[in-house]
């Protein structure tokens, strides 16, 4: 990839941080503890003034809420936001996620009605694909979708749902044929978060917020029209939304070394910088070229994505080293800060408490997008194209797949 920017982008790389600068908050600018409502209230405005100006979603067209750029102004973009608090990344889930399966299936209406909305966060989506009962293997999905002249039933339970108690619409894989294999048998829609039969629970997790939650589908009655893609066409729409989440998440997935770094340049021991103790040094350098390589690795793909190119399995690579990296760094930080690791309010900790916030919520992020054994599959079954694992129900109707729920 050549990093120098071209005259265009070079431009472009002046304007917005020019409007950054006049409209962004500053790192550090008196950090308080606030509820998740707070930042829920704090990311709409912060979308909003965004597609104001122009930034939003700079590669979608311009007719569906983008600014009709490239994947690079994207990454411009990215660049110099990072260097402000504001919350860019949190509406990753519906933008990067469902934005493209609407992009991609929904009807020409749909996609002028919908998708603009989305860009400016007026509408928040989430996605729900996990359930209790199918684990990490998305296509053992139970959840029913019956068609009933030109409506369909939903009955069913996701689980691990980002953001669905602030969602006003939602991306659903169902189960709509047990007479075939389970991956012929998914169709997606979308559905109203709103609308009768539909249930959220929010899951409190450690941290004391609720990230994730439970959906229940009760009778859930939805048009056909908000059927995404062919009846049966649904693991092949998945695809197309997991390689943009993880396209999306490795965009803005921390790893925490540029805030470890700033830590070891102001920590002391003994009154000795910290940073001349052997064993920090040495998870720093090993913490160094993880990063390093991990940016390397989304800088190609980005690439490939800006000629014209799909994000492919090579995602998973930047999801499964950052996540255990930003978990591993912030149990790291902790230990060398010793008692005061324990101070949670970010007025009196250092650094605003990012490493005491990261140690509660970094087991989540790990199960986001994939578990760890998930990614360490795609990579070695697409990327290095080793042997598939067994698999016992290949080519097996689902209805014919042992289940805990069968009796003798």
């Amino acid at each position: 990839m050549d990093f120098k920017d071209s005259p265009e982008q070079a431009e472009f790389r002046r304007t917005v941080r020019q409007w950054l600068q006049q409209n962004a908050r500053p790192k550090n600018d008196g950090a308080q503890r606030k509820s998740q409502g707070e930042l829920y209230e704090e990311a709409k405005l912060w979308y909003q003034k965004v597609a104001d100006a122009g930034f939003a979603c700079l590669d979608w067209p311009k007719e569906y809420g983008g600014a009709g750029l490239s994947q690079l102004h994207k990454v411009i973009w990215s660049q110099e936001v990072s260097a402000f608090a504001e919350p860019d990344g949190y509406f990753v889930i519906g933008i990067g996620n469902c934005g493209p399966a609407i992009m991609h299936f929904a009807s020409e209406e749909q996609k002028r009605d919908l998708l603009p909305r989305m860009a400016s966060a007026e509408d928040v989506w989430c996605q729900m694909f996990s359930e209790p009962s199918a684990g990490s293997d998305v296509a053992g999905l139970r959840t029913s979708a019956v068609k009933r002249g030109d409506k369909w039933i939903i009955n069913g339970q996701k689980i691990w749902t980002s953001g669905a108690q602030h969602s006003d619409y939602g991306v659903v894989l169902c189960r709509t044929d047990t007479e075939v294999s389970k991956y012929r048998g998914l169709t997606m829609f979308f559905i109203d978060m709103h609308q009768p039969g539909v249930e959220v629970r929010p899951i409190k997790q450690m941290d004391g917020d609720a990230h994730f939650n439970e959906v229940f589908f009760n009778d859930a009655e939805i048009p056909d029209h908000q059927r995404l893609g062919e009846v049966g066409g649904g693991w092949g729409a998945a695809l197309l939304v997991l390689m943009n989440e993880r396209l999306a998440i490795s965009g803005v997935q921390p790893d925490g070394f540029p805030e470890f770094l700033q830590l070891v340049k102001t920590l002391r021991l003994d009154g000795e910088p910290i940073s001349s103790d052997p064993l920090v040094k040495a998870f720093l350098a090993e913490c160094y070229y993880r990063h390093a390589g991990v940016k390397a690795a989304s800088n190609r793909m980005l690439t490939a994505v800006a000629k014209g190119g799909m994000p492919g399995a090579e995602a998973a690579l930047g999801k499964l080293v950052g996540a255990a990296m930003n978990q591993d760094i912030a149990n790291f930080a902790l230990q060398l800060m010793d008692g005061a690791g324990a101070v949670m309010e970010p007025e009196l900790a250092r650094q605003q408490a990012h490493f005491q916030k990261t140690v509660l919520f970094s087991p989540g992020i790990r199960l986001a997008g994939g578990t760890d054994e998930v990614m360490r599959n795609i990579i070695a079954e697409q990327v290095l194209g080793m042997p598939q694992e067994p698999r016992a129900d290949k080519g097996m109707a689902f209805k014919d797949i042992p289940s805990g729920n069968q009796h003798p």
